[in-house]
């Protein structure tokens, strides 16, 4: 039998950003002691760990340090060097596990396996040259979402063929370039409704609980807002969060996965895109739900029962980019934002604000779903005042 990791004991992170703090802190709360390996030392999770080791995401000998003494080890981030896992998995339980992340953290073979494991997933195709890449295209219908296989987010890695035109072999070209002369995810552009996503989490023991769908706004490919529930018809809810408890379960992770997912004009529910770890749709679970979605990851990698994922009350967050900073003159107004009933800021201890740099985010609770989005959407505009 897999043992406890008990209150007192060590727990380690692959990742020292935001989520890493916000793990690192639900761990602290529970008793443990915490250590993160980051390629920074002033990282976020620094401030409340007590141990940063200083190392690449690809670095087998800092991956070896963050393990050695370590009871049970985690991530915030997928990026993570296979070699570096495997280091680290040779010495202490690695939650989720080596294999889900490797098959994640690529989306070639990510999109794969969701469709070899039938999943519902859009039409897509891989391309490993600028020639396959035009023949994807074609095949596609013209107007395509390209992909790179590792290391995007947030719209980064990403290139749109077309959309105003058809595409030239001249901008095809380009946008192979452009993405690194490597694999690329080629996706068929869909009609979309809407985005919502599902936390899924499994124990050691087996044990899977899913977390209630969240309804997901972006801009400029970056969440904007989120909120919890998704407001979608019953029979959408039950099988979306039962398409992520079985995508959890057969990977075998031990941890959390996310499922994003879109909902289409035609009402299909497709699975979009996975991450191993905690997603910023389900920061509101803190305020909403009975167990947060970073206290679960710590029940997980410590072999500790799961919690709840009941939801308490309707709940939102928005998410504070470094544009906020830079429009209010590096001085947004905090004090006018909190003002609204139910809002509290979270702030990530980054202190040099970019634009398109999550800095940060509201949360709220409210009666309604709507109310709860609301107050944070107001808090956010109070911001720029």
């Amino acid at each position: 039998m897999t043992a406890v990791v008990e209150p007192g004991g060590l727990l380690a992170i692959l990742g020292g950003g935001q989520l890493g703090r916000m793990t690192a802190m639900a761990a602290r709360t529970m008793g443990y002691r915490v250590r993160v390996m980051d390629p920074e030392a002033k990282c976020p999770a620094s401030f409340v760990v007590d141990e940063v080791v200083v190392g690449r995401w690809d670095d087998a000998d800092a991956a070896r340090r963050l393990a050695t003494g370590a009871d049970a080890v985690t991530l915030e981030i997928e990026q993570i060097g296979v070699e570096a896992l495997q280091r680290v998995a040779a010495i202490a339980p690695l939650r989720p596990g080596v294999e889900p992340v490797r098959m994640i953290q690529d989306k070639v073979l990510q999109k794969t396996w969701l469709r070899e494991q039938g999943f519902p997933v859009g039409a897509f195709r891989v391309a490993r040259s600028a020639e396959e890449l035009g023949e994807a295209v074609a095949a596609l219908g013209g107007r395509v979402f390209v992909k790179t296989a590792r290391g995007g987010y947030d719209g980064r890695g990403q290139a749109r063929l077309g959309f105003d035109h058809a595409a030239r072999p001249a901008e095809i070209a380009d946008a192979w370039s452009g993405l690194g002369v490597r694999p690329v995810v080629v996706e068929q552009a869909l009609e979309l409704d809407y985005e919502i996503s599902v936390m899924a989490a499994r124990s050691p023991a087996g044990e899977v609980l899913s977390y209630p769908a969240a309804r997901n706004h972006h801009e400029n490919q970056i969440l904007a807002w989120s909120v919890l529930p998704a407001g979608v018809a019953p029979e959408m809810e039950v099988e979306a969060e039962r398409l992520a408890r079985e995508i959890g379960d057969r990977l075998g992770l031990e941890g959390l996965v996310c499922a994003e997912m879109f909902v289409t004009r035609d009402g299909r529910l497709l699975v979009n895109e996975l991450a191993p770890r905690p997603h910023n749709s389900y920061h509101q679970s803190e305020r909403g739900c009975a167990t947060s979605q970073f206290e679960q990851l710590v029940r997980c990698a410590c072999n500790l029962p799961l919690g709840s994922t009941e939801l308490f009350a309707p709940c939102a967050i928005v998410n504070l980019l470094g544009d906020v900073w830079i429009a209010a003159n590096g001085r947004p107004n905090f004090a006018r934002a909190l003002a609204v009933p139910g809002v509290r800021l979270h702030l990530y201890e980054k202190h040099e604000a970019r634009a398109g740099r999550k800095m940060g985010h509201l949360s709220s609770i409210g009666a309604t779903r709507e109310e709860a989005l609301g107050r944070v959407l107001e808090a956010m505009e109070r911001l720029k005042r």
